[in-house]
């Protein structure tokens, strides 16, 4: 049988999620072998403008590949896929999530105060989310704008003349076995992660209906529950540019609980809801009929220029 062909993107994180999988699909007696490219998104960076960085661009070239044949498989960072899945394409399994929240990485301890970060941190993110309710929650630190992968960015950090701390996903710092010299964890309370974050998403064609039945076994049933409630809820909201919206679900027993939060980007205005229910959809729906009662659409609106 013929390795499967897994396609990725070239950083160094999505090398890593993407050898994650392979071991997956090799414990269930598959072979697997990556195919790593580049995307728009890698070729040409983000985007400088507030709310104008879709998500297409940091797959166009990966899922090119299915659709062409010259991949079976594709791995993404789940928070980087658009919420609607394409009509020819299909998350085959959502594997167990990893680590969710947010760190605050610094080459020194001396820049954080207990666990919040010292008043005047200088705090580097590109992030309108983290952005938004680090503001909100830290009002006295000086956010600036912090670009790259995750290596990079520690590289920064430590640089003379860098920011004092980078926001990083957690997830990413534990696929990359990478450890700072000082990192505090954020509650996801305080701030509120990207839908999807710290999830996987295995992509193939959906007529593939055997390959999906093969790698369907690598499905983690409570993390494919949360990843589909923070994704109705992104759906629901528009919200596939970078925008200032977080979305974490949890199950506990029958019930999925959500929790999401917009905010302006100064940090000035935070609107909160949560909401329980029997299925995904159900709790999205209160939740963004609760977000936008409060007014987040018109938050988000204004962050998209409209």
């Amino acid at each position: 049988m013929s390795p499967l062909r897994i396609a990725t993107r070239r950083s160094d994180l999505a090398m890593a999620q993407a050898g994650i999988v392979r071991l997956l699909l090799k414990e269930q007696g598959r072979d697997a072998v990556l195919l790593p490219v580049d995307t728009t998104g890698d070729r040409e960076g983000g985007s400088n403008a507030v709310g104008g960085d879709t998500k297409d661009r940091w797959i166009d070239a990966i899922v090119a590949l299915l659709r062409t044949g010259e991949a079976d498989l594709a791995v993404h960072s789940a928070k980087d896929l658009p919420a609607d899945d394409p009509e020819d394409l299909v998350i085959a399994a959502v594997p167990e999530r990893g680590d969710p929240r947010d760190v605050l990485a610094a080459a020194d301890g001396a820049y954080f105060d207990g666990e919040a970060p010292r008043r005047s941190a200088r705090v580097g993110t590109s992030s309108l989310r983290r952005a938004a309710q680090l503001r909100a929650a830290f009002p006295g630190i000086d956010l600036v704008d912090l670009r790259g992968n995750v290596p990079t960015r520690m590289r920064k950090v430590q640089q003379e003349g860098g920011p004092d701390i980078a926001v990083l996903a957690a997830a990413g710092l534990d696929r990359l076995g990478l450890t700072p010299p000082a990192v505090k964890p954020l509650p996801v309370d305080v701030v509120v992660p990207a839908p999807g974050q710290g999830t996987l998403a295995i992509q193939c064609r959906t007529d593939d209906r055997p390959l999906r039945a093969a790698v369907s076994v690598l499905e983690h049933g409570v993390s494919a529950t949360t990843l589909h409630a923070e994704r109705a809820l992104t759906r629901a909201l528009a919200g596939d540019c970078n925008l200032p919206l977080g979305a974490f679900a949890q199950v506990h027993g029958d019930v999925v609980h959500l929790a999401a939060r917009v905010a302006t980007p100064d940090g000035s205005r935070v609107i909160t809801a949560a909401a329980e229910a029997g299925d995904a959809e159900q709790a999205a729906k209160d939740v963004t009929a609760e977000l936008l009662d409060q007014g987040a659409g018109e938050i988000l609106d204004a962050v998209r220029g409209r």
